[in-house]
């Protein structure tokens, strides 16, 4: 699979890069999150508030590091698949999505399938735990049944202490060409999804050869 533009070609790097995701609790638990990239500099963010309102429930918005609307997700209802739809910039009156995500089964655990709308369109699978912050985002053939990575969600590594930092920062991995703004929509969207509390066993039973050191930390 090439290069993979959703947002904006601004997005993508050339080469594989490894963002820092920061949850933030600004008003309450989990209700925003900064990406920062290797420089340590603000790249994307999304907060409880949009202007000076706040946003609708079922509703998310991707900024920008100056505050510029890049998508808006919205939870569609009712929906038994938890399913989501994107639109680039601001939502608008009879605008239609770009993408949706939804979970693959509404029963017991499943992993969640992403269509891009297109010509030709694009499919996506995402497997792994994302409230243990171990999943991968695959992009699939319609062709045959092979699976390509194309981002990976981690835990991060403190580089000085090589001590495992809380589920609140972690990593989100890209492989060159793949659009990180998409990228990190599809990170609202798990984090709406899937509760942190839905962990099967004690948080240390993360396997910390998934963890990554981060270098520019």
């Amino acid at each position: 699979m090439g290069r993979v533009v959703v947002v904006d070609e601004k997005f993508c790097f050339e080469e594989e890069t490894q963002l820092t995701v920061h949850k933030t609790s600004v008003f309450f638990p989990g209700d925003g999150f900064v990406a920062y990239n290797p420089k340590g500099e603000v790249m994307l963010r999304f907060d409880s508030y949009y202007g000076p309102h706040p946003l609708p429930k079922d509703e998310l918005v991707l900024m920008d590091a100056t505050g510029n609307c890049l998508l808006t997700l919205i939870r569609k209802k009712p929906s038994l698949h938890q399913r989501w739809e994107g639109l680039l910039g601001e939502k608008m009156e009879k605008e239609s999505p770009v993408f949706c995500v939804r979970r693959s089964s509404i029963i017991g655990r499943s992993n969640v399938v992403v269509d891009v709308y297109g010509d030709p369109g694009e499919e996506y699978q995402i497997d792994g735990s994302y409230p243990q912050r171990c999943c991968t985002i695959y992009g699939t053939s319609l062709e045959s049944s092979s699976k390509e990575p194309m981002a990976e969600i981690k835990r991060k590594v403190d580089p000085s202490t090589h001590v495992m930092l809380g589920k609140d920062v972690f990593l989100l991995c890209l492989r060159p060409g793949f659009d990180s703004a998409f990228a990190m929509a599809l990170v609202l969207v798990l984090d709406q999804m899937f509760d942190d509390a839905d962990i099967d066993g004690p948080d240390e039973s993360v396997d910390p050869s998934l963890a990554v050191e981060d270098p520019s930390s």
